[in-house]
C-alpha cells in the first residue's frame, strides 16, 4: 500500500497585525534621508515606512506624479504621507489614476489648494529656476477632492518660513504655507500642529497625528492647536 503522506503546509496568511506600508514622499529642495526621522517615528507607531525620493526641480512634480502612478500601480494597498509638495505628487498621482491601490493619505503642510509663497518667488526674476518643473503644480494646487482615498491634511501653525521673509503669508501659516491653503474642500480631516513648516517632519506631535489618521482616518483634536 502506498505511503500516506502529509499535504504540504499552506503558506502563512498574510497576519492582520503586520506593520502596514507607507510611503513617504519629500517636498521641493529636499532629498529622501530628509524624511527619516519621520520614518523612524512611524515605524516606531508600528508602521513599515519606506521613503520614496525624486527630482523636485529639474524633473518636477508632475513628472513625479507620472512616475509614482507607475510605482503603485499593481502594487500592494499602501498608505501615502508627503511632505508640502510630496503631498500635491501624491493627490496628482491620485487624480491621474484614480484605481491605484492607496487607501490613506496624510499631507503635512501640503498648499494643496495652491503656493502664495511659489507665486512670490515666480515673480521675481530669479525665482522661477529655483522652483523648476515643480512651479505649475505649487501654483496649480486642487480646487477640491472627491478620489476614493480618504485625505487628511496636518498643517503647522508657528509662522516662521520663507514666506513670511517673502510677505506671501500671515501669521495663519507654518511661515511657509498658509493654513487656508492647506484646507482643500473634500479631505477627510485637518488639524494643526505647534511647528514650522520645515518642522512638519521632524515634530513627534506631526507624526503622531499622521499615525491616527493612517490608523483610523481621523486626527486627535482633542488638546491640540484650534483649527482657524
Amino acid at each position: 500500500m502506498a505511503s500516506r503522506r502529509d499535504p504540504a503546509p499552506a503558506p502563512p496568511a498574510a497576519s492582520a497585525s503586520s506593520p502596514r506600508p507607507v510611503l513617504l514622499i519629500h517636498g521641493i529642495w529636499n532629498a529622501g534621508f530628509w524624511l527619516s526621522p519621520l520614518a523612524a517615528k512611524l515605524r516606531a507607531a508600528g508602521f513599515a515606512p519606506r521613503i520614496w525620493a525624486y527630482d523636485s526641480v529639474r524633473g518636477g512634480g508632475a513628472a513625479a506624479a507620472r512616475a509614482l502612478v507607475e510605482r503603485l500601480r499593481d502594487g500592494p494597498e499602501t498608505d501615502i504621507v508627503g511632505h508640502s509638495l510630496g503631498g500635491l505628487v501624491a493627490l496628482e498621482a491620485l487624480r491621474l489614476d484614480p484605481g491605484l491601490p492607496v487607501r490613506r493619505v496624510v499631507c503635512l503642510g501640503s498648499p494643496l489648494r495652491g503656493s502664495g509663497t511659489a507665486r512670490a518667488l515666480g515673480a521675481r526674476r530669479w525665482g522661477p529656476p529655483i522652483l523648476g518643473r515643480s512651479a505649475d503644480l505649487l501654483l496649480r494646487g486642487f480646487e477640491h477632492w472627491d478620489g476614493p482615498a480618504e485625505v487628511g491634511v496636518v498643517a503647522g501653525c508657528v509662522p516662521r518660513g520663507l514666506g513670511r521673509f517673502l510677505a506671501a503669508v500671515d501669521r495663519a501659516s507654518d511661515g511657509t504655507v498658509g493654513i487656508a491653503e492647506t484646507q482643500l474642500p473634500g479631505v477627510c480631516d485637518h488639524c494643526l500642529v505647534d511647528c514650522s513648516h520645515t518642522g512638519l517632519v521632524l515634530s513627534a506631535d506631526a507624526a503622531r497625528q499622521a499615525a491616527a489618521f493612517l490608523r483610523s482616518g481621523r486626527f486627535e483634536h482633542a488638546g491640540g492647536p484650534q483649527n482657524v
